[in-house]
Parts: structure tokens; C-alpha cells; sequence
């Protein structure tokens, strides 16, 4: 999910910044560019760091600006595919529920919130179950799978699918309710 890599890359130093300190310059546009992107390799560019070996600058005719090899650490979240997350649901919608995970927002369908039919409660805005009592709500902590993963060229324009059906994950109360009803269809089993 997330990873820590080195890299090296060109930027410009406009003439207005000629007298200010290289590094912190630097540092400034190397964040601009980079943090909130997404590179297709790394993922979401978390945040930038160590910036460092800043190069002598060479000028190109008609540029004014100066060009600069430097070296940074990036800190970048790639949500993959079978990967078990833990995140915060963010919103419910009828159709679902948003966790948010790391810099991003993955949707758990309503029909992969839990083995069990949930309906939604327009007035506390919270999916509830009749049949077990589980309820999911705004700011609930969950644990979840990525089903699927679109990353584009944006985070807003980025998709990620999550389900909480398999055992185990969703709230952690749910897996008490699970293991009784377990149980309780265990024991139902042995009675015929």
C-alpha cells in the first residue's frame, strides 16, 4: 500500500528565486509538481522529502530560468487488488458506503457491506440489518478488501471497490454476531 522511493528528476529555478536558498527552492517546486499526482508506477504521491544532490544550474538560450538535477524521496500509496485495508466510512449513500483509505475514498456496493440484507435509514443515515442487528454508520472503523482498482490520471477521477463479506472483516463487533449466528446455524444443523 504504501512505498518509500528515490528518484531523480529536472526542475526549473526562475530568475525571481536566483538569490534565494537552492535547497529550499527546491523543495518548493519539486512538492508543487509532484505531491497529490499520481504516477502510474508509485501510485498517489503522498509527500516529498529528503531533497537532496541539488546540481549546478545550466542555462538554455532563450530560457532565463535555470535547470537543476536533483535527488528526493517520495512517500506514494498504491491500493491493490486482494490487499485487506482498514479505513473510516466518510459517507453513506443508498447505494453504499465510502471508507476512506490512506488519500483516497474506495465504495463497498450495499451488496458487499456484509453477508446479510442491509437496508438503509434515510433519518440516522445508516445501513441496518433486522435479520442480525449490525448497523454500519458514518465514522465507523472498518476492515476491507479491494476488489477492484481504476487509477487515472487524478484522485478525484481514481476508483477503488471494496467488499467487507468475507468473514472477518467489516466492524470488528460483527465477527461476535458472526461466530453466533455460526453457532446458532451449527446447532440448527444438529437438531434435524
Amino acid at each position: 500500500m504504501y512505498s518509500v522511493y528515490s528518484v531523480k528528476d529536472t526542475f526549473k529555478l526562475p530568475p525571481e528565486h536566483f538569490g534565494d536558498e537552492l535547497d529550499k527552492v527546491a523543495a518548493q517546486v519539486i512538492q508543487r509538481k509532484y505531491e497529490g499526482a499520481i504516477d502510474k508506477d508509485m501510485g498517489v504521491i503522498v509527500s516529498i522529502f529528503n531533497v537532496r544532490n541539488v546540481s549546478d544550474g545550466l542555462i538554455y538560450p532563450g530560457d532565463p530560468a535555470t535547470h537543476h538535477e536533483v535527488e528526493f524521496d517520495v512517500l506514494a500509496f498504491m491500493p491493490r487488488v486482494d490487499e485487506i485495508v482498514r479505513g473510516e466510512v466518510t459517507e453513506l449513500v443508498e447505494f453504499g458506503a465510502f471508507v476512506r483509505i490512506g488519500p483516497m475514498d474506495g465504495l463497498v456496493h450495499v451488496s458487499q457491506i456484509a453477508n446479510d440484507f442491509l437496508s438503509f435509514d434515510k433519518k440516522s443515515t445508516s445501513f441496518v440489518s433486522k435479520k442480525t442487528g449490525i448497523s454500519l454508520k458514518k465514522g465507523d472503523i472498518v476492515a476491507a478488501k479491494i476488489s477492484t482498482v481504476s487509477m487515472k490520471t487524478s484522485v478525484k477521477d481514481s476508483k477503488i471497490a471494496l467488499t467487507m463479506r468475507p468473514d472477518g472483516l467489516g466492524k470488528p463487533e460483527w465477527a461476535a454476531t458472526q461466530a453466533k449466528a455460526a453457532r446458532a446455524g451449527a446447532r440448527k444443523g444438529q437438531r434435524r
